[in-house]
């Protein structure tokens, strides 16, 4: 028997029905305005995906009590120059501007994955890393050219190149990642991965899935000039343990996934004078076993390595010809008074180190991942703490004498993967008129 709609129930529908539509209406218009309840959400969804390490997941957004962005200006004691910021803003965006030390924007390029690769054959849709909606990605190595072009990876899914317009000029089809090192002839270092779905011959203890972290050159034309297999130069150093370290077997040792974690590439110069460290010596730092190390380009021979004195650390950086400095990030630290990163400092020939800077309970100082540092010409030490969005200048006495809030809106910060201090030679008046042949500056 068919049911038939009372028709004495039909003013209570269209009640209903007319709640709805305004509920609906209401909400895109608060979620476009960011009206009450936008923020309520928005703190539900961090909370639910600070639960959830997934891809999809929005880690990197944080809550902050901040209000201003420049929150500490010492002017006389600080590097004063212009700043290359790459983060996460609000709204899901990414971003890549240039600001001043009270940091009011110079100049920026707007920045969108679906936009800037709009036809992708080197990754397949079946990829978990395969950008499905807005931001779809983050940047992560950042490089400013000396004419204003700005060249980038997107995390794990190939390098590009912009003019100062913002117009592509080249892309890299290959899934570099990370980092990006300017060598003295101006040929770029990156990490690279290969991400292997099938066995690899000559490594029977790796299971697919896993990822294959290479070390590439690249010119400045976009071309592939060398590619050296991390894989390859632990097997031929005889450092089976360190490529077979992350094994989830008991009896059986076995490794998949992301074994290793190649996150900085960096070329021991010329000009520098040598030392435990000769000219063309590359360092690595592989996070995921605890690792830096430094090998020769020619015979892949590893003259230098370090394992387990720094804890998923980042950005490792040639000092002079016997020190190295690297950002330790410790996950391991105490938290009943908070974990704290630090900026370590080893020497090789001795394998001496020595903590340079690092938090403390009245001053924190931590991100569990990424991180960068940057020794700026007056002595004073650049931090780039990411996830707390969050960069900062100290002196030699390790005072804070600059510090930026990466503000995201309504009480947010978003990450910060790097930010650079630039040359003296990038001004205000360089960039005006390098953007006088755009059509539309893209800091309007």
């Amino acid at each position: 028997m068919k049911k038939f709609i009372n028709p004495k129930q039909f003013p209570k529908i269209l009640f209903i029905l007319s709640l709805c539509i305004l509920a609906f209406g209401y909400g895109f218009i608060a979620s476009y305005k960011k009206w009450f309840p936008y923020s309520l959400v928005k703190e539900a969804v961090l909370y639910i995906n600070n639960m959830d390490s997934g891809p999809d997941s929005l880690w990197y957004y944080t809550q902050t009590g901040q209000t201003k962005d420049i929150t500490i200006y010492d002017e006389s004691s600080a590097y004063n120059a212009l700043s290359l910021v790459t983060s996460m803003i609000e709204d899901d965006k990414m971003s890549i501007r240039v600001i001043n030390m009270e940091g009011e924007l110079i100049h920026s390029w707007d920045i969108d994955w679906f936009d800037l690769w709009p036809n992708v054959t080197h990754i397949p849709e079946s990829d978990h890393e395969f950008p499905k909606a807005r931001p779809g990605t983050n940047i992560h190595g950042t490089l400013l050219l000396e004419n204003g072009d700005v060249i980038f990876n997107f995390e794990d899914l190939g390098m590009i190149r912009l003019d100062v317009c913002g117009n592509v000029v080249w892309r890299l089809e290959y899934r570099t990642h990370h980092s990006i090192f300017q060598d003295e002839f101006g040929d770029l270092w990156v990490p690279g991965l290969i991400r292997h779905t099938e066995p690899l011959a000559g490594y029977p203890n790796y299971t697919p899935p896993f990822d294959e972290f290479t070390v590439i050159k690249v010119s400045l034309e976009g071309e592939v000039l060398k590619e050296i297999s991390v894989f390859d130069v632990l097997k031929q150093n005889e450092l089976m343990g360190l490529l077979n370290l992350a094994s989830q077997g008991g009896r059986d040792v076995y490794v998949t996934g992301d074994t290793l974690h190649l996150n900085d590439v960096e070329i021991f110069p010329s000009n520098m004078e040598e030392g435990a460290f000769k000219a063309g010596d590359v360092l690595i730092s592989l996070r995921n076993i605890n690792t830096v190390l430094v090998f020769r380009q020619d015979d892949l021979e590893v003259t230098h390595i370090s394992t387990g004195t720094f804890v998923r650390q980042h950005d490792a950086d040639f000092i002079d010809g016997n020190t190295i400095s690297v950002f330790d990030n410790y996950n391991i630290g105490p938290k009943d008074y908070g974990q704290h990163s630090k900026i370590q400092i080893m020497s090789f020939p001795d394998g001496e180190y020595q903590t340079y800077y690092t938090g403390n309970k009245e001053r924190p100082f931590y991100t569990s991942v990424m991180g960068k540092h940057e020794w700026l010409p007056n002595g004073n030490l650049l931090i780039t703490e990411s996830k707390k969005g969050r960069a900062f200048e100290v002196d030699q006495e390790g005072e804070t004498v600059w510090e930026f809030i990466n503000l995201a809106g309504d009480g947010f910060v978003g990450i910060v993967e790097e930010l650079h201090r630039l040359p003296v030679s990038f001004t205000e008046e360089y960039f005006g008129e390098l953007t006088q042949g755009c059509s539309v500056s893209p800091s309007e």
